[in-house]
């Protein structure tokens, strides 16, 4: 029974396993901090209105949590370090907000739509943000 806990398997899993969560852990805390400038940024208050039952701003956020997902994904793919996870995920977040706020100003009105619970325009602003998101993925993915 001593000799499984010996095989190689199990050793690349316990030396492995710990770098996974830490990796996964910085990509999670830069998804949850590129949400959070998100929110700031953000004409309306997602969190408000979904607790007053918003759909649209919920499906709104929901389609943010994706759309910064996506490049993140791909960048911890890319990346080798935690060091390269911070940077190329902080820059993925950085254009994609960047990206998503040129959204709304082109999409003239969707936020106030949005705030008045208009579903068609929370879709039409994630199919957007997803759109955006799968084009960075694929340029971070070269």
């Amino acid at each position: 029974m001593p000799q499984d806990l010996q095989s190689p398997e199990i050793q690349a899993f316990a030396q492995g396993f710990p770098i996974t969560l830490m990796h996964a852990g910085v990509t999670i805390l830069i998804l949850f901090l590129g949400a959070g400038l998100y929110m700031l940024l953000t004409p309306h208050r997602e969190i408000s209105l979904i607790r007053d039952g918003n759909s649209a701003a919920a499906l709104s956020l929901g389609g943010v949590l994706l759309g910064l997902s996506i490049p993140l994904a791909v960048s911890l793919t890319a990346s080798t370090s935690v060091v390269e996870i911070g940077i190329w995920g902080a820059s993925t977040v950085i254009v994609q907000l960047l990206i998503f706020r040129l959204v709304d100003l082109i999409l003239v009105g969707l936020p106030q739509r949005i705030q008045e619970g208009e579903v068609s325009a929370a879709a039409l602003l994630v199919g957007a943000k997803l759109a955006t998101a799968l084009i960075i993925a694929a340029a971070v993915a070269g």
